[in-house]
């Protein structure tokens, strides 16, 4: 049996956690993994249980879910995070932050269920894609050598190797050919201002991928998508801007 899809329901409304807990946990394959009525509490837990799913309200004591959304995406940039919040003033700037969905007050069970059977349908893409992904990128020109600062030391990493650079638990991750994978205490802007930019393209905020080792590229909620990549399981996600500007370059 396939795992369940992990669920966190921060909102500081019990009866809406109590409404949203329910929902979940009617639908078959999820489950909740934890809640929290403020978002210094939510975020305290979200660095524990690392659930799949979030959801969100905007207006939160501590922290609201705007600034919440914006720490877990420096964590783990894939959370899937969808707003429930009685504003819809809100809507742009939830977008901004790559929300997957966005819920105004007071919604219909209907509404709930079809944005989680949206995502089990991501996900099952992306379990699909797996076996495709871990084919191994194609050899490529030396294009340079760069150093990576860690605790430890440096390493020296070719460029030709790097496949994603990414945000990941407040530390950037870089991910290369042979399932090497490099942690820095660079800043993503620091090693994107040493990369080939006619190799390396900032796709999203948390995200630099290798233009030479795109595979695919799918829809993820409703401004985002996913980008597939060649020689990796890591996949990641690509704003709609930027996805305009990738079309443009290869038009």
């Amino acid at each position: 049996m396939a795992d369940k899809v992990r669920v966190f329901i921060a909102d500081d409304e019990p009866g809406m956690r109590l409404i949203l807990r329910k929902i979940v946990e009617r639908e078959e394959g999820f489950e909740v993994c934890g809640e929290a009525d403020s978002g210094p509490k939510l975020i305290e837990q979200f660095e524990t249980l690392r659930p799949a799913v979030c959801f969100l309200d905007v207006e939160m004591p501590g922290l609201n879910g705007l600034e919440c959304a914006k720490l877990i995406q420096d964590m783990e940039p894939s959370t899937i995070l969808i707003f429930a919040t009685a504003h819809d003033g809100y809507m742009a700037q939830a977008f901004e932050v790559y929300a997957f969905d966005y819920l105004v007050k007071p919604f219909k069970l209907e509404r709930v269920r079809q944005t989680l059977q949206r995502i089990l349908q991501v996900k099952g893409d992306f379990a699909a894609g797996d076996q495709k992904a871990i084919r191994m990128a194609e050899n490529r020109p030396q294009t340079g050598r760069i150093m990576l600062r860690h605790k430890d030391g440096v390493n020296f990493v070719s460029e030709k190797d790097i496949l994603l650079i990414q945000r990941e638990n407040r530390a950037t991750v870089l991910y290369a050919t042979d399932d090497r994978r490099f942690e820095t205490s660079d800043s993503l802007g620091d090693v994107e201002a040493r990369l080939d930019p006619a190799h390396f393209f900032r796709c999203h905020k948390s995200y630099i991928i290798n233009l030479d080792a795109i595979d695919t590229i799918t829809p993820y909620g409703r401004w985002t998508y996913v980008v597939h990549l060649n020689g990796t399981k890591q996949d990641a996600l690509i704003t709609h801007d930027k996805y305009e500007e990738l079309e443009r370059m290869f038009a």
